[in-house]
């Protein structure tokens, strides 16, 4: 097994446009997303759900680390000194020498959303990795087929046991996409111990058409995610955020105009907007628990609405660095 410092040199000092000592730690895979307009390639970039969130939060100052493998392979190795020219603490990001590093096909409609093909060969999956240093109020964000994937479970539990004792916020994004419809009563039991480890689950109407046929936010919460986990939001696209929360507290939040170049990481980016505002505005794991006020809410999904949005103006699956350069100076300015 290889590391990252095997083949890649920073070009900027470790945690340069770090402002906060709290840390987001992202655990998930890594891709490479090829994008497509009219069956015509027009970018290709690194990605992962986990791995644009991750990238967007260390734009925008926040100390993060991740956790994931790569292939060995030129698009790993450009993986991991993307990660590390961001500022990404990449010391769990593992090169196996085997392996060749997945692809995504994202081919974009007339809306710019995406339509998706995967190539990866889950059954081969590996992870190798020292538990990060976690501390109290730090947050861990997982998601997609990765958190439930049956191959590397037991690493998964591990950390999120891990992360539980040591005090963090456990952001779990359910981003089940409908390649792995066939698969859904497979991965089920995992499903449900990811909710019961989450203190807050978001999850877009895509995930829940696939996994329960239901696209009522309502009819989800109360009959698929509420007695496993009571903070919950749900996206759908150009149409109003929903939350639901604990003693019965509901709101709608419009979502913001913005023209779109490209929806592959709106999703990934609403996390990571989330995540930088709990960040920003100092809610701890005691304010989860005891249940965050409708202002709480209303400022950190103003945040996680902002970056998405941000996200969408361009062909890349993270804030720009310009965006995160401001969202930076706002972190610095209440640190």
């Amino acid at each position: 097994m290889l590391y990252f410092s095997d083949i890649c040199t920073l070009k900027s000092p470790q945690g340069k446009y770090i402002l906060s000592m709290r840390k987001v730690i992202g655990i998930g895979e890594t891709v490479l997303d090829i994008i497509f307009k009219h069956e015509q390639p027009i970018g290709a970039y690194p990605g992962g759900s986990s791995f644009n969130a991750i990238i967007s939060m260390a734009r925008a100052g926040v100390s993060t680390t991740f956790i994931s493998e790569t292939g060995n392979d030129r698009v790993g190795q450009n993986i991991l000194c993307f990660l590390k020219d961001n500022g990404v603490d990449t010391t769990n990001v593992n090169i196996f020498p085997e392996s060749k590093s997945p692809v995504s096909l994202a081919f974009l409609d007339d809306n710019n959303d995406a339509q998706y093909i995967f190539y990866k060969d889950h059954p081969h999956d590996q992870l190798d990795f020292v538990y990060p240093d976690i501390q109290p109020d730090d947050i861990v964000i997982f998601g997609s087929f990765f958190a439930v994937n049956p191959v590397i479970r037991p690493q998964i539990v591990g950390l999120l046991d891990y992360a539980r004792n040591h005090g963090a916020i456990i952001y779990y994004d359910v981003n089940f996409r409908s390649s792995h419809r066939d698969e859904v009563m497979k991965i089920t039991p995992n499903y449900l111990e990811n909710l019961e480890y989450a203190d807050i689950v978001r999850g877009s109407h895509e995930d829940f058409e696939v996994l329960y046929k239901l696209t009522d936010p309502d009819k989800v919460y109360n009959s698929e995610i509420s007695f496993y986990c009571k903070k919950f939001i749900y996206t759908q696209g150009a149409r109003p955020v929903e939350l639901r929360a604990d003693n019965g507290f509901r709101k709608s939040y419009p979502a913001i105009e913005t023209p779109t170049v490209s929806t592959v990481g709106a999703g990934d980016n609403f996390n990571a907007g989330l995540i930088y505002g709990m960040v920003k505005y100092g809610i701890t794991r005691e304010d989860i628990e005891r249940g965050l006020t409708e202002e709480q809410w209303d400022s950190i999904i103003a945040c996680a609405q902002e970056f998405s949005a941000a996200a969408c103006q361009s062909i890349y699956n993270y804030i720009s660095k310009e965006f995160g350069e401001e969202k930076r100076q706002q972190l610095g300015q209440r640190a």
